[in-house]
């Protein structure tokens, strides 16, 4: 006769209990649960033109996907407690243009780059060709594309247009030097840690941002169709790509690789339907 072994339920309640704890701790210092299904970020398709910024109410109409930032501890120097703990993202395209909103908690406002201080900023990668590569700077022979918005450079576009409209208005000249900025965005290829270039060829990727009630919203938009094949990310309706984040906060000291990052999320841009 075969007999009935009872098992306990104490373990197992114990270890629900267990991870309970340790995903309230987690939401607690501000590091979101994000399954495996929440993996892919979706480019949507609209109709008419892109936001220019990111106030603009067609956002509201794309549910946003937060994703995890970690330190960068790759390389040195390392930086294992950055503040930013999280980055929400949405994106759009109308079959001519890319557009990114991007939002993160950021309690002081670092626009200036002084001696001594450091701006704050936000960056999204994308590899140039099909091969994998490493997702903070590339990596030899497995470049990829990086879109740096900057804090400083968007104030520099926006006192600039300040002083002009101001200029129009009353007839006042100003002494200021402000320098002249085609975007707020670099736009640049990495291959490795110290191998970021500038790439010849600035403005196609623009930004715009507003920092409010201790939150950055950037949006950063570029052409769909591709100029440089080498140097340049291809973004293909229907495809299916990778693309990864990174953010600084300059009130924390934050520069270079001092940062926080995100590895490779899937990235899928609607298709344009076919008439």
């Amino acid at each position: 006769m075969r007999t009935m072994t009872k098992v306990s339920s104490r373990p197992i309640l114990l270890l629900f209990l267990f991870i309970l704890v340790v995903a309230g701790v987690l939401v607690g210092v501000g590091v979101p649960l994000v399954s495996s299904e929440g993996m892919i970020i979706r480019t949507h398709l609209i109709e008419g033109d892109l936001p220019l910024g990111p106030e603009d109410g067609d956002w509201a109409k794309v549910s946003p996907m937060t994703v995890p930032l970690s330190g960068q501890i790759i390389t040195r120097p390392v930086w294992p407690e950055p503040s930013a703990r999280a980055l929400t993202v949405r994106s759009l395209h109308n079959g001519t243009e890319m557009a990114f909103l991007l939002e993160w908690q950021d309690n002081t406002k670092n626009d200036r780059l002084t001696p001594g201080t450091f701006r704050d900023g936000v960056a999204i990668g994308l590899p140039l060709g099909d091969a994998p590569s490493f997702f903070c700077m590339g990596q030899l022979d497995h470049y990829i594309n990086i879109w740096h918005w900057k804090a400083d450079w968007q104030s520099d576009i926006d006192r600039r247009a300040a002083k002009a409209s101001e200029k129009a208005r009353e007839g006042v000249r100003t002494f200021e030097v402000i320098p002249r900025r085609v975007s707020s965005v670099e736009d640049l290829i990495g291959g490795g840690f110290s191998t970021l270039t500038t790439k010849d060829k600035q403005g196609r990727v623009q930004g715009h941002a507003v920092w409010k009630d201790g939150v950055w919203h950037v949006v950063m938009r570029r052409p769909l169709a591709s100029e440089e094949q080498e140097n340049e990310a291809k973004l293909i309706p229907g495809r299916v790509q990778t693309v990864s984040f990174a953010v600084w906060n300059g009130e924390n000291k934050e520069r270079n690789g001092q940062k926080s990052v995100t590895p490779w999320f899937q990235l899928v841009i609607d298709p344009i339907a076919k008439l």
